[in-house]
């Protein structure tokens, strides 16, 4: 499992032209489940993400986590973070977690952010999605269940 984390003063996520979820100051979160993960792989990377100390504090240290900041969550399903380019110049997907099993993880996930952040909004899961962020720093951090664990 990959969450491509952006630290943001604001976002939103658009679906057909209609805003699907919009955050204030907090995380976009991209998620890419592969073929072998589970709900303790999503369990782990959700607790890291959560205690996940990038906010500063009143010296600029990079010491608080969302909730010291009252941070909200805007979590996007994203397949192409397991894109293969070894071979040639078209990515290859083959490592991503196909969508009846990947489907019902990202949904999981979702439940299990909504009963520890306060603000949790979403794109849909296989839409074509218009992301718009204004990435705060900028500050980008890539979690990877195969690094962390």
């Amino acid at each position: 499992m990959k969450f491509l984390v952006q630290k943001v003063l604001e976002a939103d996520v658009r679906i057909d032209g209609r805003v699907n979820g919009r955050i204030g100051k907090g995380y976009v979160v991209f998620a890419g489940i592969a073929e072998e993960d589970t709900k303790e792989t999503a369990d782990k990377m959700l607790k890291k993400l959560v205690n996940l100390r990038i906010f500063e504090d009143e010296n600029g240290k990079t010491n608080l986590d969302l909730a010291s900041v009252k941070g909200e969550i805007l979590f996007i399903s994203q397949f192409t973070l397991y894109a293969d380019c070894k071979k040639g110049n078209r990515p290859s997907f083959v490592n991503a977690g196909k969508p009846d099993m990947a489907e019902p993880l990202y949904e999981y996930m979702l439940e299990t952010l909504k009963r520890e952040v306060p603000v949790v909004e979403h794109g849909e899961f296989g839409a074509d999605m218009k992301v718009s962020l204004i990435n705060d720093g900028p500050f980008t951090v890539m979690l990877d269940s195969a690094e962390i664990f």
